[in-house]
């Protein structure tokens, strides 16, 4: 574990009740030598929430994913997760979390059921974990349970990695780009997974990943760090909304192709329909995608456009 320097202002833990946010940060730095990675982190998550963090590489997507679970300690800040500022926070604590990470440690000697069951046992003082062979069924192991885990796939070592994660029944669920090198029906019965313990049992995850039509699909809210901030927070429409008000209408009429861009694609859609009717034909209508907004935020060129987008998300983040 990294260390703090002396005389760098690290905060006790915030006080949150039951009620209040899982994850609470305000101005959170963290800077190695001269060069400042994190630069005034903001925003809070609540619970059941998923929260997807986003970013280019080298944002500090990772940096603050480990202050969060305890493992770096930041150089400055405020920072609570459920309850209790990580950088105090015991082994009960810790049993409140699960970390799936890129990878872990080889265990490869172990077979699946039997590993599953002891680290059950090893959260039992202190959570009531999911029951063996029902995460097992979960993530899709069924037939494996048996095998050593040196003889599975990559795919299903990466299921295996999420059962690792879960098996506790945490209160908050760190997800380190956890479908990759599944297979879309594995990608797909994990998405089914994360509904499960986000909407049943209340389970609050927040995922890193480079897959924006996985994000896009699993999150709630969206948060894009770059330049040391959070530079946008919301939902895929909210954020799709800020960078571009407009909607494209398409939509084709005696065997001919038209597209529309309108901030109310609605009026403007009911309005197709009353002086054509039936002959409208293909329609779609299409708002910017999660790609074209993290393009536009993360990518984009100083142009007045996306100055403005900027400028917008600004003011949102403060009503």
């Amino acid at each position: 574990m990294t260390g703090v320097r002396q005389g760098d202002p690290v905060s006790a833990a915030i006080p949150v009740p039951d009620t209040g946010p899982v994850i609470s940060v305000r101005d959170l730095q963290m800077r190695y030598g001269s060069v400042d990675v994190l630069k005034g982190v903001d925003f809070d998550i609540q619970r059941g929430e998923v929260i997807c963090l986003l970013g280019p590489n080298g944002a500090g997507k990772t940096t603050t994913i480990e202050i969060l679970e305890g493992f770096r300690m930041r150089s400055g800040g405020h920072v609570n997760v459920l309850g209790t500022d990580p950088a105090q926070g015991d082994e009960a604590w810790r049993a409140q979390l699960g970390i799936v990470l890129q990878s872990w440690r080889d265990h490869g000697k172990w077979r699946v059921r039997e590993l599953l069951a002891h680290l059950g046992r090893y959260a039992e003082p202190y959570r009531r974990p999911y029951d063996t062979q029902e995460l097992i069924d979960a993530v899709g192991l069924t037939e494996h349970a048996e095998k050593k885990i040196s003889s599975l796939s990559g795919g299903q070592r990466r299921r295996l990695d999420v059962a690792i994660g879960v098996v506790g029944r945490p209160e908050l669920l760190f997800l380190d780009e956890p479908t990759a090198g599944l297979d879309p029906h594995a990608r797909r019965e994990f998405h089914d997974l994360v509904h499960r313990l986000s909407d049943l049992d209340e389970t609050t995850i927040l995922l890193t990943t480079h897959d924006l039509d996985e994000a896009e699909k699993l999150a709630d809210r969206i948060l894009i760090l770059a330049g040391g901030r959070i530079v946008a927070d919301g939902s895929a429409d909210q954020l799709a909304r800020q960078v571009s008000r407009d909607a494209q209408v398409r939509w084709s009429r005696g065997g001919e192709s038209f597209v529309h861009a309108t901030e109310d694609a609605t009026g403007f859609v009911r309005q197709l329909f009353a002086e054509h009717g039936e002959e409208i034909a293909d329609l779609e209508v299409r708002l910017a995608s999660l790609e074209d907004t993290y393009m536009a935020i993360v990518h984009g060129d100083k142009s007045p456009d996306h100055e403005s987008a900027i400028a917008r998300f600004g003011k949102a983040q403060q009503q």
